[in-house]
């Protein structure tokens, strides 16, 4: 599973083929050892809990990077190489 961008120790990891659990595009997210998992791009978290700040972070950097995070998720299901997405500053 790809990690596509790291920021505030948040980790955010998109997985290849991985249509068949949520069907929805989604991303992975770690931090200190919670996981989570959020759909893009409306940032749902679907599973999994972080810290409620930590939430917040994720879902303004889905919102910001919307169009890049769909691009990848194409990428993704078809199994090819993924981008890497600039951090939240």
């Amino acid at each position: 599973m790809p990690t596509i961008s790291m920021f505030y120790g948040i980790i955010i990891r998109m997985m290849f083929f991985d249509t068949k659990q949520h069907h929805l595009p989604h991303i992975h997210v770690e931090y200190q050892g919670e996981k989570a998992t959020f759909t893009i791009p409306d940032g749902e978290l679907l599973e999994g809990s972080l810290p409620a700040k930590k939430i917040s972070l994720v879902k303004a950097w889905i919102i910001l990077h919307e169009e890049e995070l769909m691009a990848d998720w194409t990428l993704a299901v078809n199994g090819e190489p993924v981008f890497q997405i600039k951090p939240l500053q």
